[in-house]
């Protein structure tokens, strides 16, 4: 109990005046110790699973098998056809701080193993029964051992295979402290299997079994593949959606799988990073690779993704927390630049135009979006009732673009194999019939006919298929990369002086935001300054914002509104290209503006010329694709 006094703190004496006062040193008992140590490296069952497993890899063994019981809590069982330990070393390996994996200081300059501390064992048999069996390789042989809290028995002879079983039962039985913040036997399990799943991608020439209440939930065989050791990880569902990426620069060597925009998730759970072959958790790393996806997924949504970087084992510091999921490099700043570009540049190396696909079996035409994102699905589902109509009666002469779906939904079955035909014919029809000539597409030499449905999405085709197009989205995408452009390459936005100034007011509290914003506003091609106590005036504004009759004095309302709101670092990139996509956004054709068949044709050629031309800045699609296989399919034309 501690009483205030003024200037210092005072700690009462305990009730049953153990305590006089007086701070008394002394040594703590090696089982205390090592119950001290288990805290830090064994949280839960699955801490447990993750020191097995990582000897067993140092061991070099080629099979693993994993067995638990109630998630971990009452059993944990992990075999290995490693090297074995000697039976004469079998008390030794139970001891604190004993390790085969390093002898001198220098050692610890160059780690190439899982493990180096020499607590695992010691930590697990201060709070866990545990039963260590093993032969080492050329003996005939193999002995036991088992340990729990102070209790030790001495290495009996017995038979076994060549390997090493770890059995750790009744984890925290004399803790119960620790014991009762243990989750539910699920929760507990589903961490296991992320910590097997997480080495497992790491070592695809290892087998893997897990097996939880005698039930097999993983079985991984060795593979040389290591890209279909992830995917087997994953699930083969993503197979699909996983670019390969390979990089080696300065001695620092990256591989690894980069998932498609479409399947970004809402946690990092799904970011897989190694160093060495070991999983680490870097937070500049996971910049890196959020950043690499930056105008691509939602701010909001987090990239699948498998890394794995090779370096130098001097270059890298593995010890730095207990759990020994943390790293330090001699030269993170390289590090980070390799990753970001090595993933930039694969992504924009590939056509990341979302698909969507028709449910088979499906009595009517409706879409759903193959890769689950939201945002698909919601340009879908405004879609949907908007595209071809034929008005009861097929036609072969393109028509108002309507009620699409709602038409073949009411279709008998067997006529839809002809209204197909005469969707495509349509299409066909209406390119021959352009007084101009077709449309080329400049890198794919596709030849087009484009509607525009609602006046707020385009639909055209390619050689694959049907194109939808949003075309707010595709238009805010080319505007921002005009913008970035010019910004590159003249350090600011050309500027168009006002002929009248733009006078608005701003709340008292907001005028000391101008002065900070001033070094921004210049680089944007914005002229304002304070008019009055309470006004501001704009004199100058972007030429490209001005010729898109963007309002001025809201545009910078709305700037110095975010600026405040969001406390937004002015002089972080990432803040450029927030203000970017706020111009891009204002600047760009709107949901309901009509375009011309000549407006319609230049937007789509931006198609294969803007980078990321796939996703709007803010990371919404801009595009999805409808291939003929999914028609031919849905119409039981295959």
């Amino acid at each position: 109990m501690h009483a205030r006094r003024p200037g210092r703190w005072r700690i009462q004496p305990a009730g049953d005046g153990r305590y006089n006062g007086v701070m008394a040193i002394r040594q703590l008992s090696p089982l205390l110790v090592n119950q001290i140590a288990a805290g830090e490296v064994i949280e839960r069952p699955a801490s447990v699973v993750k020191e097995l497993v990582e000897n067993a890899l140092d061991a070099g063994a080629q099979r693993i098998e994993v067995r638990v019981e109630d998630g971990g809590r009452q059993l944990i069982r992990v075999a290995d056809d490693g090297c074995g330990i000697a039976a004469e070393e079998l008390p030794l390996a139970l001891s604190p701080h004993a390790t085969s994996k390093i002898a001198e200081p220098d050692d610890l300059l160059g780690i190439t193993t899982m493990g180096f501390r020499g607590e695992a064992l010691a930590s697990m048999a201060s709070v866990a029964q545990v039963r260590l069996t093993s032969r080492a390789a050329g003996c005939e042989a193999g002995a036991v051992i088992e340990a729990a809290g102070q209790s030790q028995s001495s290495p009996q002879p017995v038979g076994s295979a060549p390997g090493t079983v770890i059995e750790v039962r009744n984890l925290f039985f004399n803790t119960p402290a620790r014991r009762k913040f243990l989750r539910g036997a699920t929760t507990e399990f589903g961490h296991i299997t992320e910590i097997i799943s997480r080495l497992a991608m790491a070592h695809p020439s290892v087998a893997f079994t897990l097996d939880h209440n005698d039930r097999r939930t993983l079985d991984l065989p060795p593979t040389s593949d290591r890209a279909r050791r992830c995917v087997d990880v994953l699930g083969n569902d993503l197979a699909e959606a996983m670019l390969e990426l390979e990089s080696d620069e300065a001695g620092i060597g990256l591989w690894g799988l980069a998932g498609l925009p479409s399947i970004a998730r809402t946690t990092t759970r799904y970011q897989h990073l190694y160093v060495n072959a070991r999983p680490i958790r870097d937070r500049r790393i996971g910049h890196a690779i959020k950043e690499a996806y930056r105008g691509l997924i939602e701010p909001a949504r987090q990239p699948v993704v498998v890394l794995f970087i090779a370096i130098d084992p001097q270059q890298v510091d593995f010890n730095v927390h207990p759990a020994k999921s943390e790293v330090r490099f001699a030269d993170a700043n390289r590090v980070y630049g390799q990753v970001l570009a090595a993933i930039r540049q694969r992504l924009l190396q590939s056509d990341l135009t979302p698909s969507v696909a028709l449910p088979s079996g499906s009595s009517g035409l409706s879409f759903d979006a193959l890769s689950g994102t939201e945002q698909s699905q919601a340009a879908l589902d405004y879609a949907e009732p908007q595209s071809f109509a034929f008005d009861g009666e097929p036609t072969t002469q393109p028509q108002s673009v309507q009620r699409f779906v709602d038409y073949f939904r009411r279709m008998d079955p067997a006529e839809k194999g002809f209204a197909y035909q005469q969707v495509k014919q349509a299409f066909d029809e209406a390119a021959e019939e352009q007084a101009e000539p077709p449309l080329t597409d400049p890198i794919h030499s596709r030849t087009r006919s484009i509607l525009q449905v609602h006046d707020s999405y385009i639909v055209t085709q390619d050689e694959t298929g049907l194109m939808i197009i949003d075309q707010h989205a595709l238009h805010e995408r080319v505007m921002f990369a005009t913008l970035l452009e010019r910004m590159r390459s003249h350090g600011k936005l050309e500027s168009q002086r006002l002929l009248t100034p733009a006078v608005f007011d701003v709340e008292p509290g907001r005028m000391d935001v101008l002065d900070a914003l001033q070094p921004l506003l210049e680089k944007l091609g914005i002229e304002a300054e304070p008019m009055g106590p309470g006004s501001i005036a704009v004199h100058g504004f972007p030429t490209l914002l001005f010729d898109r009759r963007v309002e001025p004095g809201e545009f910078v309302l709305a700037l110095i509104d975010k600026t405040t709101d969001d406390d937004v670092d002015l002089d972080d990139e990432a803040a450029i290209h927030e203000v970017l996509d706020m111009m891009s956004c204002k600047a760009a054709v709107k949901a309901g503006d009509a375009m011309s068949e000549q407006e319609l044709g230049e937007l789509l050629d931006t198609l294969d010329r803007v980078e990321r031309s796939s996703n709007c800045p803010h990371g919404r699609p801009t595009t999805i694709r409808l291939t003929l296989g999914e028609l031919e399919k849905h119409f039981k034309r295959t």
